[in-house]
């Protein structure tokens, strides 16, 4: 098929060459002049779209940038995305397309979004909402192994142009992946609180942690794998690791999103306010263990997950926030965001934000106290004091009480620096 991408960033760059890969004739448009030399990118979205039967919309719906997620959020009155980039495109479409294109959007939006303020602006063409469920730094592998593609037309039909993305969609997937069909809203709907499940399953299994810490003699990854296994009711294993908060360009604000939802619907609660609160007081937690160890902290891991350079909702921006609020001094140390001093020599604590193999590889000073959330630090790689966050057993505690040669050496080291 012919196709255009309005919008080729970190989203819309790498679905499109996908959609290439797949032998589809694309081409793009975006503000930003990008070099991508898989398809051609166009000096205007009037010259992107003419001739081309399907037009993919995937440009940012952004938040204020108080609302990332990297400082602390629940006290922020809430605030819906900001659609304007949406509506300005979809109206310079509306000008240049006809009802024989299909105009397909993809960014991400309340519900209720499209039926109240969109779709006045998409009159002359005909229109799909189609969310894609992906992550930074897997976007193509993500579209084109998909747990659901979510469709999303005025009454729910099937038929007409669902299943013309459909049939579109199958010449590309390569994991054969159910295609869930629903209204504008409905699809709205599945794609936001298929982030929000995420980020109170995170929230849920954190908590358990915290309660490790408090109550003592519990590991915690012992009730986690027990309540991973129960998939008869309650879940499968994905997300049910207990570690670093949820973080991202999606989720912390999507939770931030739908409590301006709740507020709008009056819905008389506000569970998503307690997901953000309670993801905020589980970091402010993990900074005061760190400062128990020492007031300088290195977090190793900045970027929001392993393997890519984002800070959008980092977890360990968030906690090292609370570390400064409570009086420390932080460090941070990355390879993925050029963050490379690890700081040896002024390093009383290292925190591990996320797992990753080079994480492994590194040789910590031996006087330094290493909390690691993810219970993978063992003594073959740092002979220090190390600390497996949420692991309170009594036995297990044990094993990571500092060495009496270790302790010497410590002593020593006191001893030099004086």
């Amino acid at each position: 098929m012919k196709v255009a991408m309005i919008g080729c960033g970190k989203l819309g760059g790498p679905c499109a060459n996908e959609m290439v890969t797949a032998g589809h004739d694309v081409v793009g448009y975006d503000v930003v002049k990008t070099d991508i030399p898989v398809f051609p990118i166009k000096d205007s979205i009037k010259e992107a779209v003419e001739g081309r039967d399907l037009i993919f919309v995937a440009v940012p719906t952004p938040h204020d940038s108080l609302y990332g997620g990297e400082t602390p959020t629940s006290h922020l009155e809430p605030k819906d995305f900001d659609y304007s980039i949406v509506v300005e495109v979809l109206t310079e479409l509306n000008k240049h397309c006809t009802k024989e294109q299909l105009i397909v959007l993809i960014s991400t939006v309340l519900p209720g979004t499209v039926r109240k303020h969109l779709i006045q602006h998409a009159t002359n063409y005909r229109f799909i909402y189609n969310p894609y469920l992906i992550a930074m730094g897997t976007v193509g592998w993500d579209m084109v192994n998909p747990e659901m593609v979510i469709i999303g037309t005025e009454n729910g039909s099937l038929t007409g142009d669902a299943k013309i993305l459909i049939d579109f969609y199958k010449t590309m997937m390569q994991n054969n992946p159910r295609y869930e069909v629903g209204t504008w809203d409905e699809a709205e709907a599945i794609k936001i609180f298929y982030n929000t499940f995420i980020s109170a399953k995170i929230g849920l299994v954190n908590m358990i942690q915290d309660v490790a810490e408090k109550s003592g003699n519990i590991n915690v990854d012992i009730v986690t794998n027990a309540l991973a296994k129960s998939t008869d009711r309650i879940m499968g294993p994905k997300y049910m690791t207990a570690g670093m908060g949820d973080g991202g360009a999606c989720h912390p604000r999507d939770n931030i999103a739908l409590r301006h939802l709740a507020k709008e619907l009056d819905l008389e609660y506000d569970l998503f306010d307690s997901i953000m609160t309670a993801r905020e007081i589980q970091a402010k937690n993990l900074a005061k263990r760190c400062l128990a160890n020492g007031k300088k902290i290195t977090i190793v891991g900045k970027a929001y997950k392993p393997g890519v350079p984002y800070l959008n909702g980092s977890y360990s921006l968030l906690v090292g926030y609370y570390i400064e609020q409570l009086g420390g001094e932080v460090n941070y140390y990355d390879v993925n965001t050029q963050d490379i001093n690890l700081r040896e020599d002024w390093s009383e604590v290292y925190l591990i934000g996320y797992w990753e193999e080079y994480v492994s590889t590194i040789k910590f000073p031996i006087w330094a106290t290493v909390i690691d959330p993810w219970r993978k630090i063992t003594h073959e790689q740092h002979h220090g004091e190390i600390i497996h966050y949420g692991n309170t057993r009594l036995h297990d505690k044990n094993l990571y009480i500092v060495p009496d040669t270790i302790k010497k050496g410590l002593e020593e080291r006191e001893l030099n620096l004086l």
